[in-house]
């Protein structure tokens, strides 16, 4: 059974389990989860007071090879937990139900596959993975897997992001015909070292041996959310960018700049500066009907000028007051929502409870893996790069 089409499933549904092996693998609503953190820097790290927050999660194991950042995350844990510095030895603990794997990119794939193989459910930080064979063996373990495989594009569990997408879809801004993203900073994206020979554990996001630089640190959540709402992949992808603000010995860009075209002819842009900050992270879905526009926990809508007398002339009946316009922005979309990291962990607990595949999935995982490649093959090449038909199925 392929994952991508994989809808529900229950525990004495599923064949050649005992009903023993079934409990332990889909525990009851009433079992707590334990939690194993693979990876405690600062978003592993981060990620434990959430996970104390959360009914039926706990952690209970930690693993980091850098000892101070492992004493500081054992430090965050609620309750009793176990230490490692080998992430095999957590993954062969008995008490642990999932693993939280925060390392660094390159690490991401055979702990996954390991972590698969060792029984666990897994939640998969982003980027999932990192290189072509790695995405596709990924994507083979994982959909033979009885297990959880989530992948932490944690903006797919956003409430505000799925009203947001259900709008795009049941025509809110008419025929999508661009979409613009940014995530801007200012700020050199370097961690203080005690000792040189740590230069490449601690930043290891500025050595393309272990990273994607800003396409797979901040980029991919936007990728993500473009194949997600355009039900698509890429077709093709160009770039540029270059180290040309922080000449601190980095190898990954400190400025990108791409375009991914997308089936329909729909360009999808992308910029990321570490040296300018304005306007911070934004995505806008243009459509000839108006614009939606997102940040990490808003987003308004601007309709086009034939749409807009009739979107302002709308009156509430119980207040008379006109349709809310907010600073030029649009008229704001408003929606519940909790955090995203904190829903993406809730939606990762309730997939293990109930068996259902996340939204955040391996499938959706991969292409958005895939698509960060593709823009480092043109970031580093100057060419044109391609999809990759049959990479993943």
């Amino acid at each position: 059974m392929k994952r991508r089409d994989f809808v529900a499933r229950t525990a004495l549904g599923t064949a050649g389990l005992s009903v023993a092996n079934a409990n332990m693998l889909y525990p009851s609503k009433s079992r707590t989860i334990n939690i194993g953190v693979i990876g405690t820097g600062d978003r592993g790290g981060g990620l434990i007071p959430i996970i104390n927050k959360i009914e039926g999660l706990k952690v209970t194991a930690c693993c980091d090879i850098l000892p101070f950042r492992l004493q500081s995350a054992m430090a965050k844990v609620e309750g009793e937990a176990k230490a490692y510095s080998d992430y095999k030895a957590l993954l062969n603990d008995k008490n642990v139900d999932a693993v939280l794997i925060a390392t660094p990119f390159s690490e991401h794939s055979q702990i996954a596959l390991d972590a698969l193989d060792a029984g666990k459910h897994a939640y998969c930080e982003k980027t999932m993975v990192k290189g072509y064979d790695a995405i596709k063996n990924l994507v083979a373990r994982a959909s033979e897997s009885k297990n959880i495989f989530q992948t932490g594009h944690q903006y797919h569990s956003s409430r505000l992001y799925v009203h947001i997408v259900d709008l795009i879809k049941d025509g809110k801004i008419g025929k999508i015909s661009a979409i613009e993203c940014q995530w801007n900073r200012n700020g050199n994206w370097r961690r203080p070292v005690p000792s040189p020979e740590l230069e490449r554990a601690i930043n290891w996001r500025m050595y393309r041996e272990f990273s994607g630089g800003l396409l797979a640190e901040l980029c991919s959540h936007q990728l993500d959310f473009c194949n997600w709402v355009l039900d698509a992949v890429p077709t093709k992808v160009v770039g540029d960018g270059g180290i040309d603000y922080w000449k601190d010995g980095r190898e990954t860009f400190d400025n990108v700049h791409m375009i991914y075209t997308y089936p329909n002819g729909v360009r999808a842009k992308f910029t990321c500066l570490t040296s300018n900050s304005k306007d911070d992270y934004q995505i806008k879905v243009l459509g000839d009907k108006g614009t939606i526009t997102m940040d990490y926990n808003k987003a308004w809508f601007y309709p086009e000028k034939k749409e807009k007398s009739r979107e302002l002339g709308e009156v509430d009946g119980v207040s008379g007051a006109t349709v809310k316009w907010d600073q030029e922005k649009g008229i704001p979309i408003e929606v519940g929502h909790l955090d995203p990291s904190k829903q993406a962990l809730l939606d990762f607990r309730e997939s293990i409870l109930t068996s259902t595949e996340p939204k955040s999935n391996v499938m959706s995982g991969a292409n958005a893996a895939i698509c960060v490649q593709m823009g480092l093959d043109a970031l580093y090449t100057g060419k044109v790069i391609h999809w990759k038909e049959g990479l993943v199925h």
